[in-house]
């Protein structure tokens, strides 16, 4: 008799296939999470039109707008050489926490200052102390999430948080724009300090798996601690010695300079140039969020099939057309139509990037890394974004947009030219040096 239809006898030297990660929804921890977060992002669309629009109302400045922008892009910058350390050394659930209480007392001062006069000076203060807790609770986030989920789910678990914040965002700034214009702009303040409190309540019932223990030093023994200085430096290093961080780090530096002031113009496009509404700039904000849910539902499956540099290259230069589209449009549905491709593409490329680390950065040095990554590709965007404007209040925004537009696209196409196109980045082998400084 033939073996035909006779299932082959295991092979006892081959180990058995790992068993499939679980589903992302069957995660208790990740869920709370998940939901506390998405409410807290909803609420942050609400400050993220509404500071803009007061600053425009009280001053009727897009200089000083930029400049507010910038403010808060160098305190992120700035708490950036400490923010990996801390959360490194820390707990980072009471981290997380911790942030979220700040944020929330710190954000009602604006509306309870409100109730007895305006106080245009706090909203500077406000917003530079909220870069600063801003920049430690991303930190201690990026960390946050390798501990809820495996690691073959961490790119799925960025685009689900990415796609349900987008989703969250939606309805938010659209609202953000009613509330803005029934209440004020104080009010929708008010209702983002409310979901940072909601979120802090949230986090206190979500458990992160233990660090795993920290590999030997590149000297032979466990690393100790050290200057804020020192790790901030241990982070810029992994970053640098890995080929594609580094090139991606600089080309985001770029990246960065050219679009954190972007927000800012298109607000002011709205108003200025083309005559609109509070409520109108809400929904243009809230249709623009419509990019990043997509983005986030396809990021995954886009990137298994096209590869991590097709799509962080493709994504961008998307992104940078865009902007030139809104530069030449005049028409409202046109412009949110092309902010929406534009925050899709910067999605796309964003939830690229962060999973490359998480991916490649051992656990105890993650929060060092993407600290270092954060500061150093955001430290020339305050500059670009006090440029910008001021280029906006000399020669117009169109200018401005078709200019930036174009050099974001160029920005993205030199990427051709670095290991950032490869497919597979994440796969390939680091060199002993590189291997070192992941230890050490």
């Amino acid at each position: 008799m033939g073996s035909i239809g006779v299932a082959a006898p295991p092979n006892p030297d081959r180990p058995p296939p790992p068993p499939r990660p679980p589903a992302l929804w069957r995660s208790r921890d990740f869920s709370v999470f998940w939901l506390v977060q998405t409410l807290s992002v909803a609420g942050d669309s609400f400050s993220y039109v509404a500071i803009p629009l007061l600053v425009l109302h009280a001053t009727g400045s897009v200089a000083h707008m930029g400049l507010l922008t910038a403010l808060g892009g160098a305190a992120s910058v700035v708490t950036g050489i400490f923010a990996g350390v801390l959360v490194d050394r820390v707990n980072r659930r009471a981290l997380l926490v911790g942030c979220d209480v700040a944020r929330a007392v710190v954000y009602a001062l604006i509306p309870i200052a409100w109730l007895f006069a305006p106080q245009v000076w706090l909203i500077y203060p406000v917003v530079a102390i909220g870069g600063v807790l801003g920049m430690v609770f991303k930190v201690s986030y990026v960390t946050a999430v390798p501990r809820l989920v495996a690691p073959e789910r961490i790119t799925e678990a960025n685009g689900l948080l990415s796609a349900t914040y987008a989703a969250a965002g939606v309805g938010g700034p659209m609202l953000a724009g009613v509330v803005s214009g029934l209440f004020g702009a104080t009010a929708a303040i008010g209702i983002d300090a409310a979901t940072f409190a909601a979120s802090a309540v949230g986090l206190c019932f979500v458990r992160l798996r233990p660090c795993p223990p920290a590999a030997p030093a590149a000297a032979g023994g466990r690393e100790t601690p050290g200057t804020s200085w020192r790790d901030f430096l241990a982070g810029a290093q992994f970053l640098w010695r890995h080929p594609a961080l580094r090139s991606l780090t600089l080309l985001l530096s770029l990246l960065i300079f050219m679009i954190l002031g972007l927000t800012d113009v298109f607000i002011y496009y709205l108003k200025h140039d083309l005559g609109r509404t509070d409520g109108t700039v809400g929904t243009v904000l809230a249709v623009a969020a419509v990019g990043t849910v997509v983005a986030a539902l396809l990021v995954a499956p886009a990137r298994r099939t096209l590869g991590f540099g097709t799509c962080w290259i493709g994504a961008n230069a998307l992104g940078g057309l865009a902007v030139v589209g809104v530069g030449v449009s005049t028409d409202v549905v046109a412009v949110a139509l092309l902010v929406a491709t534009f925050t899709f593409a910067v999605a796309v490329g964003g939830i690229c990037s962060m999973s490359l680390r998480q991916e490649i950065t051992p656990d105890h040095l993650l929060g060092r890394v993407t600290s270092a990554f954060w500061t150093i590709h955001s430290a020339l965007g305050p500059l670009g974004a006090a440029l910008l404007t001021a280029a906006v209040a000399r020669v117009g925004s169109p200018t401005v947009l078709v200019v930036a537009g174009v050099s974001c696209l160029t920005i993205a196409l030199s990427g051709l030219l670095t290991p950032i196109r490869q497919r597979r980045p994440e796969h390939v082998p680091l060199s002993p040096a590189e291997a070192a400084a992941g230890a050490g």
